[in-house]
């Protein structure tokens, strides 16, 4: 988010029949063989380096990833909002023990990632259910039942969270196991940044912000119970993640000792 791009549809779409679609339409873009997902607009919704279809290329979607400092090996993960399909992929590659279930209500965009973002077909482990993410979270089935959420829930606005409300984020946390740890993309710059703090932390136990990336994306750590802050322990396992995955786990550590 926050990145700018113009669309290579985006000429051509402004040239077709005014009629208001149910979402706005699913663009691509590349440049230096990096494949951009954007929603009509030039804001980046997602990114994949062509030749490293399953690593996440922004830094905010590596961000997301920090509660692999946490949690070693999840049993459950969610996606709330495909994207480009970036973390979905990772998570399904980097963690075979576990489920990974993507949440994405434009069947536009789950089309797209099968076709131009590389995701991998359905099987025991991966789901991609195209409904709303409040219902997915409101549904008691699912309460308890993760150990991961990931929310990355924009559209063609980017204005912030399509989803911010304290019931939203209550509902997220009544999904975690215990122990369970959410992390959002948020808009550091933005009104509805300070919205969104403030209803996580009427759900969550602790909220840790991570430093701003992209000139305005900040991830949050959300805890559904508080955790403990050891930096030994933490700098011990962000060596064993970056010489495991590459990811820039240090530099989480620096984010989380600041913040604590």
């Amino acid at each position: 988010m926050l990145i700018k791009r113009k669309s290579i549809e985006q000429a051509e779409s402004s040239r077709r029949p005014a009629r208001k679609p149910k979402f706005a339409p699913v663009t691509l873009s590349e440049q230096d063989g990096v494949r951009y997902l954007h929603f009509g607009t030039e804001w980046v919704q997602g990114a994949m380096r062509i030749r490293k279809p399953d690593w996440p290329e922004l830094e905010y979607a590596q961000q997301m990833m920090a509660w692999m400092l946490f949690i070693e090996k999840p049993q459950a993960i969610a996606q709330l909002g495909l994207g480009a399909a970036t973390l979905t992929k990772f998570c399904y590659r980097q963690f075979p023990e576990s489920t990974v279930t993507a949440v994405e209500l434009n069947e536009s965009v789950i089309a797209i990632c099968n076709s131009m973002f590389k995701l991998p077909p359905l099987d025991e482990r991966l789901d991609v259910l195209e409904m709303d993410a409040m219902d997915f979270v409101l549904d008691s089935a699912n309460h308890g039942a993760f150990d991961v959420l990931q929310c990355d829930l924009y559209d063609a606005t980017a204005r912030g969270p399509v989803l911010d409300t304290p019931e939203f984020y209550q509902a997220c946390k009544d999904c975690l196991a215990d122990g369970g740890i959410m992390t959002v993309n948020l808009f550091g710059d933005h009104p509805s940044f300070a919205k969104n703090i403030k209803a996580m932390k009427f759900a969550f136990g602790h909220v840790i912000c991570l430093p701003e990336v992209h000139e305005g994306n900040v991830v949050a750590l959300c805890f559904r119970d508080r955790p403990v802050i050891d930096k030994e322990a933490l700098a011990a396992r962000a060596a064993q993640i970056v010489a495991e995955t590459k990811l820039p786990a240090k530099s989480w550590v620096k984010g989380i000792l600041a913040a604590a």
